[in-house]
């Protein structure tokens, strides 16, 4: 973004350490926006997942996945995105990151036909759908595949940058019948990785 100083400390430090200034300022130039173009939106609207990054007020980071409809990820214009939050495990970790830390990263990625990522960085907060509806109007319908969204994530937007294409797998869909809000523990993985197993196990010692 031209006269605006992109980068944190820590970049800024470690460009100047290892002599990549002259790549970084050509990436910032070239490539960083703090509004999102036409390209960037078309990318947006089309993309059926992603992963979103926050931190609480300590730092402390977690990374979750979001999937839908493409489109789900919401562009209300070209400085804000919002993407719905269903009922889930309980747990709220993102949401509860948001409300100590507002600023998320946001990372979608092409798999399967342009093989490209989108970063969207930004500060966010959490607006009941009731509202989000009364002020957006062109949300998508209030329930899809028999479930209806409790809340949504609104970010505003100030920095989106391409994610280079050189190491994206390319993959092919298979087709696949998903349990939309299912409380299934089969469907939603069960014990996968034995931690409830392993935490029996330490209750019983």
């Amino acid at each position: 973004m031209p006269g605006i100083r992109n980068g944190s400390d820590g970049e800024r430090e470690l460009q100047e350490r290892y002599g990549t200034q002259d790549r970084a300022e050509r990436f910032y130039h070239d490539q960083v926006r703090d509004q999102l173009n036409e390209y960037m939106i078309d990318f947006i609207r089309r993309m059926d997942m992603a992963f979103i990054a926050t931190a609480d007020k300590h730092g402390e980071c977690d990374t979750s996945f979001r999937a839908g409809q493409p489109g789900f990820l919401h562009v209300i214009d070209d400085r804000t995105v919002a993407y719905p939050e269903y009922r889930g495990n309980g747990v709220m970790a993102s949401l509860g990151n948001i409300l100590e830390n507002p600023h998320v990263g946001i990372l979608m990625v092409d798999f399967v036909q342009d093989l490209i990522g989108l970063h969207v960085n930004g500060t966010a907060r959490i607006v009941d759908d009731s509202l989000m509806r009364r002020c957006v109007s062109d949300l998508p319908l209030a329930e899809t595949r028999g479930r209806a969204p409790e809340r949504w994530v609104v970010v505003d937007v100030e920095e989106a940058y391409i994610h280079c294409r050189k190491h994206i797998p390319h993959l092919i869909p298979a087709p696949r019948e998903r349990e939309w809000g299912t409380d299934s523990t089969r469907a939603k993985g069960g014990d996968y990785f034995h931690a409830k197993e392993a935490a029996h196990a330490l209750v019983e010692y």
